[in-house]
C-alpha cells in the first residue's frame, strides 16, 4: 500500500500532522484527536454541512460589500462555499457532533475547508495561508459564538421542511384509512372500557387530524429560529465586525437561501439565547408523544388475534417469536414508540443543556445540535417505516366489530332516546347478569324493531349527531 502522506501545519498548541489530501487543517485533526463520543460527524447530516456553507457565504458577501477582504479572495471563498452547498467536499467535514469547545471545532472545520479550497481556486496549495487564512478570511467579522448558533438555527428550518412533508404523507394515508372504513361500526372506548358506538374511519381520521394540528404547531416554533446573530461575535457586542454587519449578513443569508432572516435587536442577549431550541424541541416532542399513542391504538386494536379486541389487522412483518410457533408481533408501531422515547428523552436533555448556560455564552450547544438534529432524523425515518410498512397495509375486522357493538352495554346509551332510560338500565342490567347481547334483548323485548335497531346503529347515524331516526 502506498504511503499515506502529511502536510505539517501549526497552531497556538504547535505543530500536527494532516493528510496532505485533506481540505481540514490542524484545528479540525485536533478535534478528530480529541472528540470519539457520538462517533457522528457532521458529514453524516449533508443539511448540517450545507447550512454551515450558507452562513459563511453570507459572511464572505456581507465583508466583500463592506470592504473588509478583497473581491478575488471573496470570489474563491464564495466558490468553495458554492461547492460544498453542491454537495462537494463533505467527506471533509470530520469533527464529531458531541464535543467542547462550544462549537469552535465544527466553526474552525469550516474556515478550513473553505480557506484550503479558494487558496487552491487561486492557483496556490493548502495550507498557503499567507493568501486566504482560516481566521484572517473565512472567519473575518465573525466568532464561533455567532456562526454556530446561526448554523443551528438554519440546519433545523431546513431539516423542519423535511419533517413535515414526512408527517403529511403519514397523515395522508391515514386519512385514506378513514375513508376505507368509513362505514365500518365499532365500539369506541374509554378508559378501556365500552362507551358508545362510533365509526372504526372516525378513529382513523381522528388519528389524522391529531397529527395534523402538529404541523402548524412546528412551523409555529421554526419560525422562533429565524431571528439570528451573526456580526454579534464574541459575545455580541459585535468587536472585529465592521459596522453594518450584523443586518447585512441577515440580509445576505435571506436572498441566499430564500427564506427570511433578522438580525436579533439585542445580540448580546441573543448569543446565549436558546429558548428557540428549547421551543422547537417541545414541540417535537408534542409530535413524538401523539405518534406515540397513536402506536399505542394501533396495537390494542390488532392485539390476539383470538385473544383480544382484533379489530384490525396490521401487516405481518416478521415472525414474532422465537418459541411460539404462529406468533405475528406488532414489530412496526413498536419501534415507531421507540423513536418517540428518544425523541422525550432528547427534549429532556435539550431542556437542561439550555438551562446550564452561563452568562453569555451557552457552551452546551453541541449537545443539543446533536438531539435536535437526531430527532429531525430518526422521526421521518420512523413515520415513513409507520406508513409504508403499517398503516397502508392495514385491514378491518368488520363482522368482528359488529358482532362486538351488539354484544356490547355501550350501544344502550345510544338506545337511551328511543327506549327511554328506565328501559335502557333494565336491559343493560339482564345483559350483564345473563351474558346476553343487548341487540338481542331489545329485539326479545319487542322495545324496537329490526329495521329501526339497525337504522339507529347504521354508520350513517353514528358518524355525528343528528335527528333521532323515526
Amino acid at each position: 500500500m502506498e504511503e499515506k502522506k502529511f502536510r505539517v501545519e501549526s497552531d497556538l498548541l504547535g505543530e500536527l500532522k494532516v493528510p496532505e489530501e485533506a481540505y481540514y487543517g490542524v484545528q479540525t485533526q485536533r478535534a478528530i484527536n480529541n472528540y470519539h463520543i457520538s462517533r457522528k460527524r457532521m458529514c453524516d447530516y449533508p443539511d448540517y454541512v450545507v447550512a454551515i456553507a450558507y452562513v459563511k457565504l453570507a459572511a464572505v458577501e456581507t465583508n466583500r460589500q463592506l470592504g473588509e477582504i478583497s473581491d478575488e479572495v471573496a470570489d474563491a471563498m464564495a466558490q468553495a462555499c458554492r461547492e460544498i452547498i453542491a454537495g462537494k467536499m463533505h467527506e471533509n467535514f470530520v469533527t464529531d457532533m458531541v464535543q467542547g469547545g462550544a462549537g469552535t471545532s465544527v466553526n474552525m472545520n469550516a474556515n478550513e475547508v473553505i480557506a484550503n479550497r479558494a487558496c487552491e481556486i487561486m492557483g496556490h496549495k493548502k495550507g498557503e495561508f499567507q493568501y486566504c487564512a482560516p481566521n484572517d478570511h473565512a472567519n473575518c467579522g465573525q466568532s464561533t459564538n455567532d456562526v454556530y448558533p446561526t448554523t443551528i438555527r438554519l440546519t433545523l428550518i431546513l431539516l423542519n421542511k423535511k419533517l413535515i412533508e414526512h408527517l403529511n404523507l403519514l397523515i395522508d394515508a391515514f386519512r385514506k384509512k378513514g375513508e376505507e372504513f368509513k362505514n365500518v361500526i365499532k365500539m369506541g372506548r374509554t378508559q378501556l372500557q365500552d362507551a358508545v358506538p362510533m365509526t372504526s374511519g372516525q378513529e382513523f381520521n381522528a388519528f389524522a387530524n391529531t397529527l395534523e394540528e402538529e404541523v402548524a404547531n412546528l412551523n409555529r416554533n421554526a419560525a422562533l429560529l429565524h431571528e439570528i446573530n451573526m456580526g454579534g461575535t464574541a459575545i455580541g457586542t459585535g468587536l472585529n465586525a465592521a459596522p453594518g454587519f450584523p443586518k447585512i449578513c441577515a440580509q445576505k443569508l435571506s436572498e441566499l437561501t430564500g427564506m427570511e432572516f433578522v438580525a436579533g435587536t439585542d445580540l448580546v442577549e441573543a448569543t446565549p439565547d436558546t429558548g428557540a431550541y428549547v421551543s422547537y424541541s417541545s414541540a417535537l416532542k408534542r409530535l413524538a408523544v401523539k405518534l406515540s399513542k397513536i402506536c399505542n391504538d394501533l396495537r390494542l386494536l390488532a392485539s390476539g388475534p383470538r385473544c383480544g379486541l382484533n379489530e384490525i389487522n396490521l401487516p405481518p412483518m416478521a415472525p414474532g417469536s422465537s418459541i411460539m410457533p404462529g406468533k405475528v408481533n406488532p414489530v412496526i408501531p413498536e419501534v415507531t414508540n421507540q423513536t418517540c422515547f428518544k425523541v422525550i428523552g432528547n427534549d429532556t436533555t435539550v431542556m437542561i443543556a439550555a438551562e446550564a448556560g452561563q452568562l453569555q455564552l451557552n457552551v452546551m450547544e453541541p449537545i443539543i445540535t446533536e438531539c435536535l438534529i437526531e430527532d429531525l432524523t430518526w422521526l421521518p425515518n420512523a413515520m415513513d417505516t409507520l406508513r409504508e410498512k403499517c398503516i397502508n397495509g392495514i385491514t378491518v375486522n368488520k363482522e368482528r366489530c359488529l358482532e362486538m357493538v351488539k354484544h356490547s352495554i355501550g350501544i344502550v346509551t345510544a338506545l337511551n332516546p328511543y327506549i327511554g332510560y328506565k328501559n335502557s338500565t333494565k336491559i343493560a342490567k339482564e345483559a350483564l347478569e345473563t351474558g346476553g347481547s343487548v341487540y338481542d334483548l331489545v329485539l326479545d323485548h319487542k322495545l324496537l324493531s329490526k329495521e329501526k335497531l339497525d337504522a339507529i346503529l347504521s354508520p350513517e347515524h353514528m358518524l355525528k349527531s343528528e335527528e333521532l331516526v323515526k
